[in-house]
């Protein structure tokens, strides 16, 4: 008889979960939670998350829901999936939670992002900047003879770029509402 050849990782020929249960790479996740519009439960999510040593790398809350008194938390995080799953489970435990959902793992999603940008410069980087907030689609909703003020929405990505193009053109403010994330579809 030959010795069976199964492969680290194949579980469709076993019985047997032989995936490993760890991972150390570090993902961005995306997630929405629906909470009880009431003093205080802002500050125990984040808590959750300072009290363990999680961070928070983009955060949006507003009632989403005026009759039912319910607020949207939006919250971008980052860590190895068993702390994201942690996460999820301990979000899920907090009393005013009501819905916990992970908008990367459910499926595509769509994320957008507003961000002001106070552009400060004469001359050609003047016109440098107005050129590329013509290709950026950025509105000036400010402009003195020094300085523009630059509204900029879109995907977190595309206003890091945005960013990173006007550093040198003398970008010297910057103000990002955090990410607001839907999932497509049904």
């Amino acid at each position: 008889m030959s010795a069976l050849k199964i492969k680290k990782g194949a579980t469709s020929h076993s019985a047997y979960n032989l995936r490993p249960n760890f991972s150390d790479v570090i993902e961005r996740h995306t997630l929405a939670v629906l909470v009880e519009n009431e003093p205080g439960v802002l500050a125990r999510v984040i808590g959750l998350f300072s009290g363990r040593g999680y961070n928070i790398d983009s955060l949006t809350v507003a009632e989403v829901d005026h009759t039912g008194h319910l607020s949207r938390i939006t919250i971008v995080t980052s860590g190895t999936p068993q702390v994201i799953e942690q996460i999820k489970a301990q979000l899920g435990r907090i009393v005013p939670v009501h819905d916990v959902h992970d908008l990367t793992v459910e499926g595509k999603c769509v994320e957008r992002e507003l961000a002001m940008f106070k552009v400060t410069g004469k001359g050609e980087h003047r016109v440098e900047a107005l050129r590329l907030a013509d290709i950026f689609r950025a509105n000036v909703v400010d402009s003195t003879l020094e300085s523009f003020v630059f509204e900029i929405t879109g995907a977190p990505e595309k206003i890091d770029a945005f960013a990173d193009l006007m550093r040198p053109l003398g970008l010297t403010e910057v103000a990002r509402t955090g990410v607001a994330a839907l999932s497509r579809g049904d």
